[in-house]
């Protein structure tokens, strides 16, 4: 296989985003994650390790496909007749060590450790728009989040260029920590965070997928993917709703050691279950597009920065989001 397509095989993964908490939370927002899965993955026999960091700032409110102002939020009422939750912001920050094997040109595997620092505020329901009131709270946590192992088939053509994914993520963050009570019938308490923003979510999920990859030409790649990936069981009567994604993207392989590329990625999820999800303001469909640049240190080192704007976002209920989302990392070969 060729230097391009095997450099496209890194990126074409790269931005895979099978984040189970990607848009697939409690009522106090969501986790649009650039938790980009499965980095480095070539034909190439051998270990690769991976450092990234992704941050994003979840501030703006939204309902439907529109923003919306917390003071006009407050008065929104679900379909049971209560009333919205209002939230105040959002920040996440994952360091994501990534270790990825090929035992040859035909299987692989790679494992994603997230680490996740995750500052949340919200006003809680029966705001005016401004000032807390019921179920009113404030969170940082900062912990292991899930771990994802996921296996790889890449034998069904001679080229090596069309694969299969296949994996779990594991239940190894914590999704049972509690943050500080801003209500002001009992401030300074402990108060229960909602699912969808503990570092993990306490479920197994299973993750399947498919990719292809090929050259157009002497000097631009292409890729397609497609993956899904779903709950296997309930965990304190909580369930995250399935989430599906699909992500097709090119890059320019002529300049010498630098390397352009440009994505788009495409998220649906359907919402959360369970007695203590919240079926309303989760879930939801979510298209960015994502240019990006690596650089070839060396042969066994890349460096590589992403940024993800979105084109489309279609929440259910009313959600925080993020205007973009950042990346920095490195990957080396061994």
């Amino acid at each position: 296989m060729n230097r391009s397509k095997l450099g496209l095989l890194g990126s074409a993964l790269l931005l895979a985003g099978f984040s189970s908490q990607a848009l697939a939370c409690a009522s106090c927002g969501c986790t649009l994650s650039s938790d980009w899965e499965s980095q480095g993955f070539t034909s190439q026999e051998g270990l690769k390790l991976d450092i990234r960091y992704d941050y994003l700032n979840q501030k703006q409110l939204r309902q439907g496909s529109h923003t919306i102002s917390a003071a006009n939020a407050s008065q929104v009422t679900t379909p049971d007749g209560d009333a919205q939750e209002v939230e105040k912001y959002t920040k996440n920050q994952y360091l994501t060590l990534g270790l990825d094997y090929a035992f040859s040109s035909t299987w692989g595997v790679n494992v994603q450790v997230p680490y996740i620092d995750r500052q949340h505020s919200t006003l809680g329901q029966r705001s005016d728009g401004s000032s807390p009131a019921d179920g009113a709270y404030d969170s940082h946590t900062q912990s292991l989040g899930d771990i994802k192992v996921l296996g790889r088939y890449q034998g069904l053509t001679a080229q090596h260029n069309l694969g299969l994914l296949f994996g779990l993520k594991l239940p190894t963050g914590s999704h049972t920590q509690t943050g500080t009570s801003t209500d002001p019938s009992n401030p300074g308490d402990s108060a229960s965070i909602d699912p969808g923003l503990q570092p993990g979510t306490g479920t197994t999920d299973l993750i399947l997928g498919v990719y292809y990859f090929d050259a157009l030409n002497k000097n631009w790649d292409y890729f397609a993917q497609a993956t899904v990936q779903k709950a296997l069981d309930t965990v304190d009567e909580y369930r995250p709703g399935t989430g599906y994604n699909v992500n097709v993207g090119v890059r320019y392989m002529a300049w010498q050691g630098i390397t352009p590329q440009l994505q788009l990625n495409t998220r649906y999820v359907i919402h959360d279950h369970g007695a203590y999800a919240d079926p309303v303001s989760t879930g939801g469909t979510l298209m960015y597009l994502s240019p990006g640049l690596s650089f070839a240190v060396n042969k066994q080192t890349t460096l590589y920065s992403f940024v993800q704007l979105p084109v489309y976002q279609k929440v259910n209920g009313v959600q925080l989001a993020p205007r973009y989302t950042a990346s920095v990392g490195a990957r080396f070969a061994f």
